[in-house]
């Protein structure tokens, strides 16, 4: 039987290149994004590699969208299998001081709550079925201290927790929840900040030991993986992959 992931955050970046990746293993997918553009992008590409995917419109910090999209997933395909629980936003690069409440908030509703309310519908459904896969977006800011990414620092940080904790609740039956911790990467955001910040793009990649940036590509490789191997003993990791960027720290 074919099995079936959702991908948060599938319109762009690491969720869109999982989702192209996991195509590749013959995995169908639910591809879940507030861009209804980049979302319909990625079920373009996806379908293109000969596996069936859907669209399902939805902003994550709100959690009667998530359970949405999750009943939308089930009705379509009849299995979660996997999630790759992806979805963020890194905020305005301001000093914690000078970012303001409705920022912090907003960061929040979607990084963690966002997360939180993912695992609480995913992983009821999962349970049911005998178990399943869970990847959480963290990042190099999750963890180490990083300036100009509080708020944001403070929910991938949270994101750790809830992958650890989770797997103590929830490991004897059958769920494994792991995270990634991305370094810089070259997503489209990415890209587009240091296109306008030149000067920005040399700092992060001179504190690299890689003296590069990442590649979506890299990480969905990893994500992959991680849901999908026989590795089936790696339960409640945080695997960075950053070339070496927080080895020292």
């Amino acid at each position: 039987m074919t099995k079936t992931a959702i991908i948060t955050g599938g319109g762009s970046g690491l969720g869109q290149s999982t989702a192209i990746r996991m195509a590749q293993e013959g995995i169908n997918i639910a591809v879940v994004d507030v861009s209804e553009k980049g979302g319909n992008e990625t079920v373009e590409k996806v379908k293109a590699l000969g596996v069936d995917a859907i669209f399902i419109k939805a902003d994550v910090s709100k959690a009667e969208e998530v359970k949405k999209y999750v009943d939308q997933t089930m009705e379509k395909f009849g299995s979660i299998d996997y999630f790759f629980n992806n979805a963020g936003i890194s905020g305005s690069g301001k000093y914690y001081l000078d970012t303001t409440i409705e920022e912090i908030e907003q960061i929040v509703g979607i990084n963690l709550l966002g997360a939180l309310y993912g695992v609480r519908y995913v992983a009821e459904v999962m349970l049911k079925n005998g178990g399943g896969s869970i990847v959480n977006t963290a990042s190099s800011a999750g963890v180490i201290g990083q300036d100009s990414v509080v708020t944001y620092s403070a929910t991938k940080h949270g994101i750790i927790g809830l992958t650890k904790s989770m797997v103590a609740e929830y490991a004897k039956d059958g769920l494994r929840v792991n995270a990634i911790a991305p370094g810089p990467t070259e997503t489209p955001m990415v890209k587009s900040f240091f296109e306008a910040n030149p000067q920005m793009k040399e700092n992060a990649t001179s504190g690299i030991p890689q003296k590069r940036l990442g590649t979506p590509e890299e990480v969905a490789e990893l994500v992959t993986f991680l849901l999908t191997s026989k590795a089936e003993y790696i339960n409640g990791e945080v695997i960075r992959i950053d070339g070496g960027f927080t080895s020292t720290k």
